[in-house]
């Protein structure tokens, strides 16, 4: 598997040579930055560019330039797009494919789906960046050989996705991992919260906003021992308990800039069992939950080896991505 290593500035890199196979494109659309890139859908990336997420129009004006250049050269079968959300994922909708009401206020109502395959003249397949990501860890990293995990992020906020026996998570809309209500003890801990919906939720709590207005300090500079990441693990793990409950992954996969911070897996994985109390009777969690809660083998690419899995998988109408992710 070919991978080209992501910076956090603008960038644009590419592999030289002659394709000779299939070629998608992946739109990792983020709060802060756009990752474009071009792959043969069996996990090797051969161009990439990074976008920062300004105004819609702007952003989207780069992200389509960067494919409009490559579609001379080597023609693409479609895209797929993982995008932060509030997403419309029914294909019946008339507003499917936008952005819907996203705290980041400038991308409300932005049409991804009809923007970009109007333009490029491709099918486009969307999801959100979460379950993206998820199905880029099922197809080449930690949730290889699994049917059912979750993978969370938690970074700038929090957002979860994941499958069930082989399918992406969808329903009524998608889940929203990371608005879960959490024991909250106001006088253990009286920070009232950072979301602008629901105050001190999980992306409240626990995101890497809410650490940095908490403590003064961004999570990065937050020495290994400081309380921040005894308390940062205890509202995770009460999440996790959640989900464990309620989906009962096989393997839980932790990416965002937040778990970056090796000492919290160890933390998290203690909290987990601490909470659940021996209930759910499963070694993986008892005795094995160094291989139960981990981070992504992916790393940060799992949300554009995934946008570009979308994009091959959708076309395909293949087994591992539901009606909500097909190209149209």
């Amino acid at each position: 598997m070919n991978i080209i290593s992501l910076a956090e500035m603008s960038y644009s890199k590419s592999i030289e040579g002659p394709l000779e196979k299939l070629l998608y494109g992946g739109i990792e659309a983020g709060g802060t930055k756009f990752v474009c890139a071009v792959g043969t859908g069996e996990g090797e990336i051969l161009r990439e560019t990074c976008i920062p997420t300004r105004d819609p129009k702007e952003t989207l004006r780069k992200a389509i330039s960067f494919f409009n250049e490559l579609l001379g050269e080597d023609p693409l079968q479609a895209i797929g797009i993982g995008s932060f959300g509030p997403l419309d994922l029914n294909p019946s909708s008339p507003t499917y494919g936008y952005i819907t009401t996203t705290p980041k206020t400038n991308w409300c109502n932005t049409d991804l789906v009809g923007e970009i395959k109007e333009t490029l003249g491709l099918p486009v397949a969307i999801d959100t960046d979460v379950n993206a990501a998820a199905l880029g860890e099922y197809r080449w990293g930690a949730a290889k050989g699994l049917e059912t995990f979750i993978y969370l992020t938690i970074g700038t906020g929090i957002g979860g996705g994941g499958m069930v026996k082989g399918q992406l998570l969808h329903g009524l809309i998608h889940p929203e991992m990371g608005h879960i209500p959490l024991p909250h003890d106001v006088d253990q801990d009286g920070f009232e919260g950072v979301c602008s919906y629901h105050g001190d939720c999980f992306e409240g709590l626990a995101s890497g906003p809410s650490i940095a207005k908490r403590w003064g300090q961004s999570p990065e500079s937050l020495p290994p021992d400081h309380p921040a990441w005894s308390l940062e693990a205890k509202y995770i793990g009460y999440a996790l308990a959640v989900y464990v409950y309620v989906l009962s992954p096989e393997r839980i996969i932790l990416g965002g800039g937040v778990m970056r911070q090796k000492e919290l897996f160890p933390l998290i994985r203690a909290e987990l069992k601490q909470v659940l109390q021996g209930y759910v009777r499963s070694e993986a969690i008892l005795i094995d939950n160094d291989d139960y809660i981990v981070p992504p083998k992916l790393g940060d690419q799992a949300g554009v080896l995934g946008a570009i899995a979308l994009a091959k998988v959708g076309l395909e109408g293949g087994s591992g991505v539901s009606q909500h992710a097909s190209a149209r």
